[in-house]
């Protein structure tokens, strides 16, 4: 039996994916440890939505063999299935496997022993048409919420995008074993779950053929015994529609605070960017939030510098956010991925510029944040407590998403209190008041 650590790069997805793999080991009779724990297995999971993604795998890869030279290096994830080749020549690394058997891990790696140097890393990747299968996955022991996947793959073609090509086409899990899973969950006393996927939004398909709803999904999730609140990850706006919006408003476990990628608040770049739906639709989407649930959180997805972006059109796009009554910003500078239309797109984006329309967009991001908060004060919410510690203070999340700071204290860990924003401070925290102790949150 050998020791086993992950390394995950990337979404919430491939952090319940790994943990799930991890689960296998441990099934098998193996440990799992941190990274730094002389492993004798080294799993990295990666990510290639950017091009520091693929870098990043790289280093990790030379820190496994710095911790333990003869440590087996097995990477799996998206970057794995796009370039199996690129990385098998990676020094240090001697296995990689493509999205249909990273699942199979286990079975198909027989003795996990160090490849002689010289010797050629073992490719186990189909085509990508081959990643038809299912695998229910959730996230445990990383923190007090768990990550659920509910659905894998997308059938959007976007032109900068090469998830299709990494993840396959789109399909569910279950309701019926969805749910099960989260009564799992539910047992090991996790308080929240987060519904992620790479577009939750267009769940139900299962064997190329829709059978069920995400609003089918998230009604019977609602009467699961044991969770306190469940959180909707990433949802593309032309599939969020009223009938969801209108459940979260009214559901007592569904926490108020959507993420919505809107990617470009101009139409034309919305439009070379093969996006399915035009600004107005968003628009539509924010105002109908906003008119049921006035405290919800909304967060936004946006790329800067994708080809075509003129300055006047990245103008447009700016004012758009600038209106827009969301909540804080997830901004993404265009990187170039082969295999992608985007590439026979121009004008191509000067890199420098990129950089700095990435840093007007993070900035009022910030001043977003910054006035959501100031809208909050005076009203009273719910925190959940998690297991983590930064100088001291240990942190957690009200269900609108603002981020509580406090004294750390044991017996609050996986706890939900009753809170109060009371008001900013200097530094730009909310102090809050919580029974008789004063709280402060960043």
């Amino acid at each position: 039996m050998k020791k086993v650590a992950f390394y995950t790069l990337g979404c919430k997805l491939n952090y319940s994916e790994s943990s799930s793999i991890a689960r296998m080991f441990e099934q098998k009779g193996h440990s799992r440890v941190e990274f730094n724990e002389n492993p004798d297995i080294f799993i990295i999971n990666t990510c290639s939505v950017t091009e520091n993604a693929d870098k990043k795998c790289r280093k990790i890869v030379r820190e496994a063999q710095k911790i333990n030279p003869d440590g087996y290096v097995a990477i799996i994830g998206c970057y794995a299935q796009l370039k199996p080749k690129e990385i098998s020549e990676i020094p240090g690394v001697d296995a990689v496997l493509g999205a249909a058997e990273k699942f199979r891990l286990v079975e198909l790696i027989d003795t996990f022993e160090k490849k002689p140097v010289g010797q050629p890393a073992q490719i186990i990747a189909s085509h990508i048409d081959q990643a038809i299968e299912y695998h229910t996955s959730y996230s445990l022991n990383d923190r007090t919420r768990t990550f659920l996947k509910v659905q894998d793959g997308c059938d959007y073609p976007c032109a900068y995008c090469t998830i299709p090509l990494a993840r396959g086409k789109s399909r569910s899990d279950t309701i019926e074993n969805i749910v099960r899973a989260a009564y799992e969950i539910a047992a090991r006393d996790v308080k929240e779950i987060v519904l992620t996927g790479v577009n939750i939004g267009d769940f139900g398909l299962q064997n190329g053929e829709r059978k069920e709803t995400f609003l089918d999904l998230i009604k019977a999730l609602a009467d699961v015994e044991g969770i306190v609140r469940f959180r909707i990850s990433s949802i593309e706006p032309n599939l969020l529609t009223d009938e969801i919006i209108t459940f979260v408003a009214q559901s007592k476990r569904f926490a108020p605070h959507f993420h919505i990628p809107l990617q470009s608040g101009s139409n034309k770049v919305l439009g070379l960017m093969k996006r399915r739906y035009k600004r107005e639709l968003y628009t539509e989407r924010v105002a109908r939030i906003k008119t049921l649930m006035p405290d919800c959180c909304i967060g936004v997805d946006v790329i800067v510098g994708h080809p075509g972006e003129t300055q006047e059109l990245f103008e447009e796009s700016y004012r758009f956010l600038n209106d827009l009554g969301i909540s804080y910003m997830h901004v993404f500078t265009y990187s170039e991925r082969e295999n992608t239309t985007a590439l026979e797109i121009r004008p191509i984006v000067p890199k420098s510029v990129r950089a700095d329309r990435s840093k007007m967009l993070h900035i009022l991001s910030e001043k977003k944040k910054r006035f959501f908060y100031e809208q909050q004060i005076g009203k009273t919410a719910t925190v959940l407590f998690e297991d983590e510690v930064q100088e001291g203070q240990m942190l957690g999340f009200t269900e609108n998403y603002i981020r509580v700071a406090v004294k750390y204290d044991p017996m609050l860990i996986n706890e939900t209190k009753e809170i109060r924003y009371d008001h900013l401070n200097g530094s730009g925290f909310m102090e809050v008041t919580e029974l008789e102790e004063v709280l402060s949150t960043p």
